[in-house]
C-alpha cells in the first residue's frame, strides 16, 4: 500500500461560506469598492455574497408597495430600514438574510441565519409576522470558479467569521471598521493606496 500525507489531497476551494469579505483599500475597485460582503455560498463552481455596508435610498416599505404587498398597521419599524445594494449581479431580484431561518419556500440555511429568495417571506413581512431580524438587499455579488480564490491569493479581500451582530445589529456605516476590529485590525493602519519608493 502507498500511505500518502492526508494534506495531499486537492480541494477544490477554500470554503468561504458564513464569512465576511472586507474589501481592501485600493486592491477592490468598481461597485465592490470598500464593502463588507457576506458570503452565504462559496463551492468550487464559485461563490455568491451580498453586500451589507451599502444601504439604498428605497426603504423596505417601499419595496414591498412596489411589489403590491399591502402594508399592516403590524408592519412596524422595519418599513423604514433600507434596502441595501446587495451587488451588481441581478439588481432586479430581491435576497433576505433573516433570523430565525422560518419554513419558507425558496431559503437556504446558512446556521443562525437563512437566505430566503422567495416572496412569501416579503409577505410576512408586510404583515408584520416576518423575521424578528432582516436585511434586504438588491442584487448579490457573485464569482465563478476559483475566481474568488485567486481574489483571495492578491490579498484583494480580508475574511472573518460572520455573526448576526454584525449582519443586523451594527449601523451599517460601521460594519467595516466593526469586523476589522474583529481581526484585531485598526481601521487607521490600512492606506489607500501603497507607498511609491
Amino acid at each position: 500500500m502507498n500511505e500518502t500525507p492526508k494534506r495531499s489531497a486537492p480541494e477544490a476551494s477554500v470554503d468561504l461560506s458564513r464569512q465576511l469579505l472586507l474589501a481592501m483599500p485600493g486592491m477592490v475597485s468598481g461597485e465592490l469598492a470598500d464593502t463588507v460582503i457576506y458570503v452565504c455560498e462559496h463551492t468550487g463552481d464559485g461563490a455568491l455574497g451580498l453586500v451589507i455596508n451599502r444601504p439604498t435610498d428605497i426603504t423596505v416599505g417601499d419595496l414591498l408597495k412596489r411589489i403590491d404587498l399591502d402594508l399592516s398597521d403590524d408592519t412596524g419599524p422595519v418599513q423604514d430600514a433600507p434596502v441595501f445594494f446587495g451587488g451588481p449581479v441581478q439588481t432586479d431580484r430581491g435576497f433576505v438574510l433573516h433570523a430565525p431561518a422560518g419554513g419558507y419556500s425558496s431559503s437556504i440555511s446558512l446556521g443562525d441565519v437563512a437566505l430566503t429568495t422567495s416572496r412569501d417571506v416579503l409577505q410576512d413581512v408586510a404583515q408584520g409576522k416576518g423575521p424578528v431580524r432582516l436585511l434586504i438587499t438588491l442584487g448579490y455579488a457573485g464569482w465563478g470558479a476559483g475566481q474568488l480564490e485567486s481574489e483571495m491569493s492578491r490579498n484583494a479581500w480580508l475574511n472573518v467569521a460572520a455573526n448576526a451582530d454584525i449582519l443586523f445589529d451594527t449601523p451599517a456605516e460601521n460594519r467595516y471598521q466593526v469586523a476589522l476590529r474583529q481581526l484585531g485590525i485598526d481601521p487607521m493602519m490600512l492606506a489607500g493606496e501603497a507607498g511609491h519608493a
